[in-house]
Formats: structure tokens, sequence, C-alpha cells
């Protein structure tokens, strides 16, 4: 089976030309991904533009898409998806900030943050975290553009089914391969050799199908060594969300790989 346009997203949510969203695009057919290029979106602005382009294609984007339940019940917030991601995007980041520190501050050592039911599966954050790493203002600065550009979202929003996106997390991927060795950091003191190795470690996994995903990524020996090259991992964690977009692509609609269940305020994680 040969797939339309498949595209994985490293997301920031305050990029900049520095610190760019980057985009990797490609293509799948029997089981092999084929990356096409890799694109640097410098804006949120252009981000916008992006996401209205004319075509079809599935993508994963690397940023929480819902919050937890429990959070948003004792918040008293919406508790229907699209009328929830207004509210929240209606709301400033210290605003978001002073809300969630305020209820984690509430709680019990050990039980600080609220989890969606997809956190343990995926290993993924708590979506309700501003720092380390921001995914709070990630979902802040994405699901909103996805919702406002009329994008179709599984289990989440009906939209365009020409254009679905997925939420995707790089970390479960390419921990399956490494396991907890580290292969990026944005601090130049911390671009270390072994963090080097990991990622062509992860890079040689990809090609050759050594997940649980069943396919195998393709590419030129020149993209290989840009997402060696590119020690803050964002190149690499763009083909991951890519791979985790083939994948779903597989699955097909109406879920594309996702659970039947899956919760409607909270979404779940393709793959996990």
């Amino acid at each position: 089976m040969t797939s339309g346009l498949l595209i994985g997203c490293d997301f920031s949510s305050s990029p900049t030309r520095r610190k760019p969203i980057v985009m990797a695009a490609g293509t799948a057919s029997q089981g092999r991904v084929l990356l096409a290029r890799l694109e640097r979106v410098a804006s949120l602005d252009e981000f916008d533009e992006w996401l209205r382009r004319e075509g079809a294609w599935i993508a994963a984007f690397d940023f929480p898409f819902g919050l937890p339940r429990e959070l948003v019940v004792h918040l008293g917030w919406p508790e229907q998806w699209p009328a929830l991601i207004r509210h929240y995007a209606s709301l400033s980041r210290p605003e978001i900030r002073d809300t969630f520190a305020a209820f984690c501050d509430a709680r019990p050592v050990g039980g600080k943050f609220a989890h969606r039911a997809a956190d343990r599966p995926a290993g993924s954050s708590p979506s309700m975290k501003w720092v380390n790493p921001p995914v709070a203002y990630m979902l802040h600065a994405g699901v909103p553009r996805l919702l406002e550009a009329g994008v179709h979202l599984p289990c989440l929003h009906e939209g365009d089914v020409n254009r679905v996106a997925l939420e995707g997390y790089p970390g479960l991927l390419a921990r399956e391969v490494l396991g907890n060795r580290s292969y990026k950091s944005d601090d130049r003191a911390k671009q270390t050799a072994d963090r080097l190795i990991a990622r062509k470690d992860l890079i040689t996994a990809l090609e050759h199908g050594q997940t649980r995903l069943g396919v195998r990524l393709k590419v030129s020996h020149a993209q290989r060594d840009a997402l060696v090259d590119d020690a803050s991992g964002d190149s690499l964690d763009a083909v991951l969300c890519l791979m985790q977009a083939a994948w779903a692509a597989q699955q097909g609609a109406p879920h594309y790989g996702l659970p039947p269940d899956t919760d409607t305020l909270e979404g779940w994680v393709v793959t996990a």
C-alpha cells in the first residue's frame, strides 16, 4: 500500500530561526518510509500558513492534544474538547502557570500533577507541565491552531479528513531502541560523542525496521549525515514522528491506530 504525504513535526511553542519547528515530510510504500525533505518553520504564523496549505496529509505532531480529565473537572473547565481548547487558548501563559501551580501546590508530594490515561504507556510528561519540558505551553501554542485550521483530529474533533492530525511522541520510539541512553541536547556542552553514537544507533535501527512499528526508514547518505549532525535532535525527532505517522496511516481511518475507547477529552499518543 502506498500512502499520500506523511509528516512528522518536532514542535516549539516559541519558534525562532535558531530553534525552528522542524517538519519531516515523506511517503510510505510496502513498509518503507522514504524521507523526502526536512522543512524548518521559524514562527507560529508560518506554522499557521503550513497547516492551511492545499493538499492531503497525515501528520504526527510532538505536543499533547489534551489535558487530564481530572484537572479539567477540578477546575470546572469545559468537558467537551473543542470548547476546552478554545477556553485554554483564551488564557495567557502566566495564567496557565499560576492555575496549574496552585493545583499542584494543593496536592501531596509524589502526586503533584494530574495525568492523562496515555501518559503511562507513552512514558510522556503530564500535559499540564509548564517547565522541563513546557508541554502545557506547547499545547497552548499548537492545538488551538489545529482546531482553527479545520484539520481532522481522530477521536477528538471532526474536521477535513484530507488533513489528519495525530499526537506523536518521539521519546516513545527512541526509548524502544535506546532504552535510557540520551541522543540529544540543546546545550552545546552536552552534545557529546556518546549522544552522537546514540543518534547513529537510533537511525540504523529505524533503517532496519528494528521497532515494533514494523516500518523501515529510507534516507540518502546526505539526509543520514544531516540527522546525525543535528545534535539538538530536533531533525531526528521530526523523523521519529514521521515513522509514527506512517504506522498510523497503515492502520487507517477512522481511528488511525488510536484505541476505540480513547478519552474524547484527553486524546491519545499514537503508537502508545
